[in-house]
C-alpha cells in the first residue's frame, strides 16, 4: 500500500473556537477572505461599508442553509407552502404596516466629537465614541431606502425597498388561500431579500443594510396562539441544533412587555454566543391579528379567514418565526471554527455538518506528474460530481491539501495514489478525526452517499 501522509496520526487535542473569544472574529474574517467565503464589497474601490460578496465557499454555505431551511419548513411538513414576493412593493403597504410611520430610530449629535449616534446606544448618559455628555435633541430617522418607481420622478412614483419580507406573505395572503384551500393552522414561507438603512452596523456581516431572510406567517387561532407560537420556539431551536451548533452557544431570551411591538402578544428571541456576545438568531414573534386587519382596513380587501365547514370568518392570529440567513451563515461558520494540535502543529478546520459543508468531496492525486494517477483521479472527480459537490485539486502535496480542504470543511478526501492504479482502491480521509479507509472505486459513490447520509438534503 502506498503510503499517504497524515494516515496514522494521533487524535487531535485542541480547544473549540480556536483561543480566546477576543481574535476569533479577527480569525474567522481572516479565513473567509483567504479561503473565498466572504469578501468585502467593491474592494477595489476601497469597499462600501457593512456590504459584503459571497465568494466561491461562502455562496455555497449559504445555498445550503437556505436549501436546508426550505426542506426543513417547507418541503418535510404538510401545513407550510412558498412564496416568492417582489421586493418593490406598493407605497401603501408600508403605511398599512407601520413602517412610514414608525419605523425609526431617534438620533442625536454629540457636540463634542459630533458622532451620530442611536439614543439607545447611550450608556450612562455618555457619547460611546468620545464619553461626551452633551448632545443635540433627539430627531426619528426612518430605516426605509426611499427609490422612485418608474422613469418620472415625483411624489406619486416613490416606493421602498422592502425593510422586511413578511408583509409580502401578509398582502398575498387571499391569493395563496384561494388556490391552496388551507384549514387552520397553516403557514407561508418566504426566503428573500430586504433593506434597512441601518444607523449602527457592522460585526462583520451580523449587521448589514442588505441582508436576507427567512420566514415564516403562521396562521392559526386566537385560542391555538400561545401553543403554536411555544411548538415553533422549540422546532426553530432544534433546526440550529441539528445543523450542528453546540447547546451551549445557543440561548432563548423572551421580550419583556416594554419591549415588545405594539401588536405583538409575546416574542422570544434564538440568541447565540457570537465574539462579540449573546446576540440575535431569530425571532420568534405572536403577532396577534394585527396584520391581516391593517391591510384589509387600507385596500379595503376582506382578508379574514373563511372556514368553509363551520361558515365562520375571522382575522387569523399569526406566529412568525423569522431569521437572518447571513447572520445564520455567520453563526455555523463560528461555530465550526475550531483550532487542533496535530504532531505539534495547528490544524484549522471548520467542523461544518454534512447539510452545510460547502464542498462535501476533494479527490486527489498522490503525484500529480503521474498522468496515470492525475487521469484516473479526474475520472473519479467527474464521476462524483454528478450527485455531489465535489472539487479536484493537484496545487501542493498531499498533507498540504489536506490542511487546505481541513480548513473550508470539506468532509471527505480522495487520495489516488499509485497502488490505486493497481487494485482499483481509493483511500478516503474523513475530516473530523482524519481516520483513513481504503474503497474500491467502483464502491465510492454508494460509500460516500451513505457516509454522507445524502437523503436528508
Amino acid at each position: 500500500m502506498s503510503k499517504v501522509a497524515d494516515s496514522s496520526s494521533p487524535a487531535p487535542s485542541g480547544i473549540p473556537h480556536g483561543g480566546t473569544e477576543n481574535n476569533l472574529m479577527e480569525k474567522v474574517v481572516s479565513l473567509c477572505k483567504r479561503r473565498g467565503f466572504i469578501f468585502p464589497s467593491s474592494e477595489i474601490y476601497g469597499g462600501l461599508g457593512s456590504a459584503w460578496d459571497y465568494g466561491p465557499l461562502g455562496i455555497e454555505l449559504k445555498m445550503n442553509v437556505k436549501a436546508a431551511w426550505w426542506k426543513s419548513i417547507v418541503h418535510r411538513r404538510d401545513d407550510v407552502v412558498g412564496l416568492d414576493a417582489s421586493i418593490l412593493m406598493h407605497s401603501k403597504t408600508w403605511e398599512a404596516s407601520g413602517h412610514v410611520h414608525n419605523f425609526n430610530d431617534i438620533l442625536v449629535d454629540c457636540r463634542q466629537c459630533k458622532h451620530r449616534v442611536r439614543v439607545d446606544h447611550i450608556k450612562d448618559g455618555k457619547c460611546p465614541s468620545c464619553g461626551g455628555k452633551d448632545f443635540t435633541e433627539g430627531r426619528p430617522f426612518n430605516l426605509m431606502f426611499k427609490t422612485n418607481y418608474g422613469a418620472v420622478e415625483d411624489g406619486g412614483s416613490l416606493t421602498y425597498l422592502r425593510p422586511e419580507t413578511a408583509q409580502g406573505i401578509f398582502v398575498n395572503f387571499k391569493n395563496v388561500f384561494d388556490v391552496t384551500r388551507r384549514r387552520l393552522p397553516w403557514g407561508i414561507a418566504q426566503i428573500g431579500k430586504a433593506f434597512r438603512n441601518e444607523v449602527t452596523t457592522g460585526n462583520f456581516t451580523f449587521r448589514m443594510r442588505e441582508f436576507e431572510q427567512m420566514e415564516i406567517e403562521y396562521f392559526t387561532t386566537k385560542d391555538e396562539a400561545p401553543a403554536c407560537h411555544q411548538e415553533w420556539i422549540d422546532d426553530r431551536l432544534q433546526w440550529y441544533i441539528d445543523l450542528g451548533i453546540r447547546k451551549q452557544n445557543l440561548q432563548l431570551r423572551k421580550h419583556a412587555d416594554n419591549e415588545l411591538a405594539h401588536y405583538a402578544a409575546a416574542c422570544t428571541d434564538i440568541e447565540y454566543h457570537f465574539p462579540f456576545g449573546w446576540s440575535e438568531l431569530e425571532g420568534i414573534a405572536n403577532r396577534s391579528d394585527y396584520d391581516l386587519r391593517q391591510h384589509s382596513q387600507f385596500s379595503g380587501v376582506d382578508l379574514q379567514y373563511h372556514d368553509q365547514i363551520t361558515g365562520e370568518k375571522f382575522y387569523p392570529h399569526i406566529i412568525e418565526p423569522s431569521g437572518g440567513v447571513d447572520r445564520a451563515a455567520l453563526a455555523f461558520l463560528v461555530d465550526a471554527y475550531h483550532e487542533e494540535t496535530v504532531k505539534d502543529q495547528t490544524r484549522v478546520v471548520l467542523k461544518f455538518s454534512k447539510q452545510l459543508a460547502p464542498i462535501k468531496v476533494a479527490v486527489l492525486p498522490l503525484l500529480k506528474k503521474n498522468n496515470d494517477i492525475v487521469a484516473m483521479a479526474r475520472r473519479i472527480k467527474n464521476d462524483l460530481q454528478k450527485e455531489l459537490v465535489c472539487v479536484y485539486d493537484d496545487t501542493a502535496a498531499i498533507g498540504r491539501l489536506y490542511r487546505r480542504q481541513d480548513e473550508v470543511g470539506t468532509f471527505y478526501c480522495v487520495t489516488v495514489d499509485v497502488q490505486s492504479l493497481e487494485d482499483g482502491q481509493v483511500t478516503v480521509r474523513e475530516r473530523d478525526t482524519m481516520r483513513q479507509e481504503r474503497i474500491p472505486v467502483d464502491n465510492l459513490r454508494v460509500y460516500l452517499k451513505d457516509h454522507l447520509d445524502y437523503a436528508r438534503y
